[in-house]
């Protein structure tokens, strides 16, 4: 939630104070930790408080932590101490960051290959809810409620979240020595391993160009809609519920149809469904604002991000090894994040030189390359199909 509040509200609230584009396109990298939080994922897969669950100290840990960082930002003004909300959001996104990689851990352990899909469109269905909350929601709570007592809902909506969390029992982990210690040399192993698995080169490209392509037509695309009149309500029921519920529904199918279809032409579907979406951006730059063409358009291309979405998840965690799941699957999230956090720094830029439909079209032509990377990479099956525990 505090993530997409990030991305979904606060461009919105900007834009609506006249903030130039390429300044909004900057902030993204109040998330940058998304991006490197590889770093200190070994460190998560390797130390914790055995008798709290290994990773489950680590998501209540750093969830409290979200929590009393929201309360802190609502006593700041959006107008006169924008600093300091973006090193208190800065400091959310490392809480954040750090927090995905137990969570991610804890649910590739818990998952046999074959559950994968079906888990991922679970996981997909939650971030869903989550964006729903944190960005459309949001941003009807702030033109209703204004910025603290917004920003104290969505602290309360946080602790809520925590309930889950508090009543699982996770198992014991078998597979760590913990009188072990990470040394320099064994830290830099992990991560060459992690990155020499079989295919993972190419598929670590794939990633990086399909955030690229999401982050840089989106980014724009809240920015164009101030521009032509919509408010703030109808910016939030648009994306924040419209969106996101269609986000939903792409997670949902690929659950259902992956294990059918097979993940490469899955992905493949997914990824031609994104295109069409992206094309229907330039709609609105010829003056078809109506909210019914606005509503297809989000609707098809969110469609879509679900679904691939869930297809790349799936993938993920195939190329995870069990043992240091925190950690593999962040490498790959972090590739994620790097192309999506340069696309939409670059796409203020861009705006600006070439103006919203030449981003639209840098964009799809995107899209096209990964379609290409699909059909020329062969997407291996689970490499590690025995790696799983069953929950006592």
């Amino acid at each position: 939630m505090p993530f997409w509040f990030l991305y979904e509200a606060l461009p919105v609230l900007l834009r609506q104070q006249n903030m130039p584009l390429e300044r909004i396109g900057l902030l993204p990298l109040v998330a940058i930790a998304m991006t490197f939080k590889f770093l200190w994922a070994p460190l998560i897969d390797r130390y914790s408080v055995a008798r709290w669950g290994h990773y489950r100290f680590w998501i209540i840990t750093f969830q409290l932590a979200v929590v009393g960082l929201t309360v802190i930002c609502s006593s700041f003004s959006l107008e006169s101490q924008l600093p300091l909300v973006l090193l208190t959001l800065g400091l959310m996104g490392v809480c954040c960051a750090s927090q995905d990689i137990a969570t991610d851990a804890l649910a590739l352990r818990l998952l046999a290959p074959s559950e994968r899909g079906t888990g991922n469109a679970v996981q997909g269905a939650g971030g869903s809810l989550g964006k729903m909350i944190g960005g459309g929601g949001m941003l009807i709570l702030l033109s209703r409620l204004g910025w603290q007592p917004s920003l104290w809902m969505l602290a309360i909506m946080l602790l809520v979240a925590l309930l889950p969390v508090v009543l699982h029992r996770e198992p014991p982990r078998q597979d760590i020595n913990r009188a072990a210690t990470i040394t320099l040399r064994s830290y830099f192993q992990i991560f060459a391993q992690s990155c020499q698995q079989p295919g993972m080169g190419p598929w670590l490209l794939l990633l990086t160009l399909y955030a690229a392509a999401q982050n840089l037509s989106a980014t724009m695309f809240r920015p164009l809609l101030v521009d032509q009149g919509l408010n703030v309500d109808d910016i939030g029921s648009l994306l924040g519920v419209g969106g996101t519920t269609m986000t939903l529904v792409g997670a949902l199918v690929t659950g259902s149809v992956i294990s059918r279809w097979g993940r490469q032409r899955s992905l493949l579907i997914a990824t031609a469904l994104a295109f069409i979406g992206v094309l229907l951006y330039f709609l609105p730059t010829f003056g078809f604002t109506q909210m019914p063409v606005l509503y297809a358009i989000v609707g098809t291309i969110f469609l879509a991000l679900g679904m691939i979405a869930t297809n790349s998840f799936t993938i993920m965690m195939d190329k995870s090894r069990p043992e240091m799941a925190g950690t593999d699957f962040t490498v790959q999230t972090s590739f994620i994040s790097l192309g999506g956090i340069v696309a939409a720094v670059s796409s203020g830029i861009l705006a600006q030189a070439i103006g919203y439909r030449g981003v639209f079209t840098f964009s799809a032509l995107l899209l096209l390359l990964c379609a290409l990377l699909i059909t020329k990479i062969r997407i291996l099956a689970p490499a590690h199909p025995s790696g799983t525990f069953e929950p006592n």
